[in-house]
């Protein structure tokens, strides 16, 4: 019942179909404890007709006695501090956590309140370096107020170009943010907003696509966005000395696989680099603590390069 309540007040408007569908309850069960709230004094009502429902009467609030713990703990675990900075929201957001807290019952306020001091999230970099997001406020107003946008944007290439775009939501991924926006023809695209570095509000409106969801759309996008990345494998045998710091790279070679033990000394290793001039290059660092196994013919740029650097070396001398 109180989920109800919950719903009721965040939805505005239920039918006893989609209530029971939301709470996985028969629809028998929703008239039941309909009448059961509205015994204890709840002012649900319920509208006859096509769009009619069931609701609570205007300016009816309830606060949040009804959530367990862990659902508490859920609400308060601390956002993400330099998101919420990017986005304007940082003192929004405490402000809005501490009307939380005052509406939950005293025997829980202190434990929500713990929740912020044993879980943190931060998504900024190690060394800090931020993307420069100077349009990221131009972009927030026009998402806002469904405003075209004409955009000065730098592509993978290098190369810069005006494109006039329907800005439909903005994603975080990591401590980067980029814009979700349909361009004129309709096709959505994903714009990395630090590579965006003009944006003109025009003076014309656009209508949002209907049912569009972002974090679907998003999800959608990234699963196709890897599916098309080049792939570069690569296996060898990695000595004690040097496994650890293979594990910790993170960027530009990914483990794939470990394998048991040839020896003491030496761990069978797959690795995957988007081409092969990185597999090369990052090898090479190396030097004597990796063995490359296969493709045998990677060997043998490993080992030009290596000359090829001795020999430059040799020449400065």
């Amino acid at each position: 019942m109180v989920s109800i309540l919950l719903l009721l007040q965040t939805h505005g408007r239920m039918t006893a179909k989609d209530l029971a569908k939301k709470l996985e309850v028969s629809e028998r069960t929703i008239h039941r404890d309909m009448d059961a709230l509205s015994g204890t004094g709840i002012p649900v009502v319920a509208e006859r007709g096509q769009n009619g429902g069931w609701s609570l009467l205007e300016d009816y609030q309830t606060d949040l006695t009804g959530l367990k713990e862990s659902e508490i703990r859920a609400l308060f675990v601390s956002p993400s501090v330099h998101l919420l900075e990017d986005l304007g929201l940082t003192r929004t957001s405490e402000e809005a956590r501490n009307k939380l807290i005052a509406s939950l019952p005293s025997t829980y306020r202190e434990n929500a309140k713990d929740v912020w001091n044993r879980i943190h999230i931060d998504t900024s970099s190690w060394r800090k370096q931020k993307d420069k997001t100077a349009s990221l406020e131009i972009i927030k107003e026009a998402i806002w107020k469904e405003i075209k946008l004409r955009i000065t944007y730098q592509r993978a290439d290098g190369e810069t170009d005006e494109r006039v775009v329907e800005p439909l939501g903005l994603v975080a991924k990591g401590d980067l943010w980029y814009l979700v926006a349909a361009k004129e023809n309709g096709d959505l695209r994903n714009y990395r907003v630090s590579r965006i570095h003009g944006a003109d509000p025009l003076n014309e409106t656009f209508v949002r696509p209907g049912g569009f969801d972002l974090a679907q759309y998003w999800s959608s996008s990234t699963q196709s966005f890897v599916k098309t990345l080049p792939s570069f494998e690569v296996k060898v045998e990695v000595s004690q000395q040097a496994f650890s710091r293979l594990t910790f790279t993170g960027r530009f070679a990914r483990v794939m696989e470990v394998g048991e033990r040839m020896s003491a000394s030496w761990i069978p290793v797959t690795l995957s680099f988007d081409t092969e001039e990185e597999a090369t290059g990052y090898l090479l660092g190396f030097a004597d603590q990796v063995k490359v196994i296969e493709p045998v013919d990677l060997q043998e740029r490993i080992v030009a390069m290596a000359e090829a650097t001795v020999a430059f070396y040799r020449r400065m001398e």
